[in-house]
């Protein structure tokens, strides 16, 4: 029994060599790359800052938008995409901190008034354009002499004066 128990006491010191090695011996992960500053800058541009008016997330200069800048860095570096880090904005802030209005509600009108009103600006200019080659204004003839009472007395009295009246 000493053979098997050998063997026994091998097996088992194997299977435990082997398990504490597959325990150990996890392959590495490398920690994922710290996404750039033109990555940050990239999705931070589509975004403008809920504090301020009108400046984008990407240059507005306030504290706020620094740590919000960092905030990008952050959810990047934990792989979340472009799309989800802007839902992330409007979901805390709302539609205003988007530089691209969604496409519903009122904001439709952003991406249909322009080019409605590029085509009537066309279309009206189409047919000023039209009109100005098909009618030409003519040019009054200038009223003859003798239809001016004033000249045609004048004669008269130039006529008289020469008959000697």
């Amino acid at each position: 029994m000493t053979a098997r128990r050998s063997l026994a006491l091998v097996l088992l010191a194997t299977t435990v060599a082997v398990g504490f090695s597959l325990a150990v011996s996890r392959p590495a992960q490398a920690q994922p790359p710290t996404p750039s500053d033109n990555q940050v800058n990239q999705v931070a541009s589509q975004l403008y800052c809920p504090v301020c008016e009108n400046v984008p997330l990407d240059v507005c200069p306030t504290q706020a938008c620094a740590q919000w800048r960092e905030l990008i860095r952050e959810k990047l570096a934990a792989g979340w995409s472009d799309d989800q880090i802007k839902q992330y904005f409007v979901t805390q802030y709302g539609d205003r901190v988007l530089a691209t209005p969604p496409a519903h509600g009122l904001n439709w009108l952003v991406y249909v008034l322009p080019p409605v009103a590029i085509l009537i600006g066309v279309g009206v200019l189409a047919g000023v354009l039209r009109s100005w080659r098909r009618s030409p204004v003519p040019e009054p003839e200038p009223p003859s002499i003798t239809e001016n009472p004033y000249v045609r007395q004048m004669e008269e009295e130039l006529q008289r004066r020469e008959r000697g009246e």
